[in-house]
Formats: C-alpha cells, sequence, structure tokens
C-alpha cells in the first residue's frame, strides 16, 4: 500500500500546512504549475513526482516532464497539467486517454477540484484544485489517497486555510 499527496498549482507558495498533511505520505504528486521555491522543499520532504505546468520556468521543465506515465502499485498512472477531465478532454491528450486509458488520471489547471470517474474509459479522475495563492479559487485544496494493489481508495479532500 502506497499512501499519495496530490498538490497543484501552488504558483511558487507553499503553504506550511502541506507538510503536515503529507506527514504520513509515501509519495507527493505535484499536477504542475509549481512556480519557484516549491519543488526542491517537496522533494526534500518525501519522493517527488511531478509535471510541468504551463507558467513553469526552464529548471522545472528541465525536472520534472510535461506528461508522467508510470505505475504506483499496478495501478496505471497518467498525469499531466492540462489535461481537461471526462467528456472535455483536452486535445493533446484525448488520443492517449481513448486508445491507452489509464487506471487513474491526473491533471491540474483548472483550479477547480474534481474527482470523477469515467464509466466510458474505467479511469478515476482526479484534480486537486489549487494550494497556491493566486488565481480565481476561493479555497486551497490538496488530496491524499491510498492505492494498495490495483486498488484506489481512502481519498480525503484537504482544504487549507485562507488564501
Amino acid at each position: 500500500m502506497k499512501q499519495i499527496g496530490l498538490i497543484s498549482d501552488t504558483h511558487g507558495y507553499l503553504d506550511e500546512a502541506v507538510f503536515k498533511h503529507f506527514d504520513k505520505c509515501d509519495e507527493i504528486w505535484h499536477a504542475g504549475d509549481f512556480g519557484p521555491n516549491v519543488a526542491e522543499p517537496l522533494a526534500a520532504f518525501k519522493p517527488l513526482r511531478g509535471v510541468f505546468g504551463n507558467i513553469d520556468d526552464a529548471v522545472i521543465r528541465s525536472e520534472f516532464p510535461e506528461k508522467n506515465r508510470f505505475s504506483c502499485e499496478q495501478v496505471d498512472v497518467l498525469m499531466i497539467h492540462i489535461g481537461g477531465y471526462p467528456g472535455k478532454y483536452s486535445a493533446s491528450i484525448k488520443p492517449e486517454i481513448y486508445t491507452n486509458p489509464p487506471k487513474l488520471f491526473i491533471t491540474g489547471h483548472s483550479h477547480i477540484l474534481k474527482v470523477i470517474y469515467d464509466e466510458k474509459i474505467k479511469c478515476l479522475h482526479i484534480n486537486p484544485g489549487a494550494a497556491g495563492k493566486h488565481g480565481w479559487h476561493k479555497v486551497r485544496t490538496l488530496v491524499r489517497f491510498c492505492i494498495t494493489d490495483e486498488n484506489i481508495h481512502t481519498l480525503e479532500v484537504i482544504e487549507l486555510s485562507g488564501r
């Protein structure tokens, strides 16, 4: 079993509460738009996987791919910053989603927290919303969940105080 802390759209702001909420996590996944001074402290804290976002600079783009496909336990995971959501996948990822669907699809970008199961392709979509202070979101959010074998379970939404 692995416990995952999922974060996105920090835009250079890393709330200290993230370390408390992700303390028992095995890995942290960041779905893009890190901004400056976020990746390094997260990677020093826990193993970090991620993708770059549209605001990320050359340093982040050299450390993280645009698209990251990997296995966690026995779950095929696809992560990309701008990916859309079930019924409205972005054109750049739509062919892969439909011809070779993952079991778990992680996106960021919209600043809108969404957890949707796409029955058509048997895939769970998670967008953790935005954890940073820049953007139009009203509540900063994180997601924490577990993966055991091929099962995704114990999903929790965490609201961070203030914006």
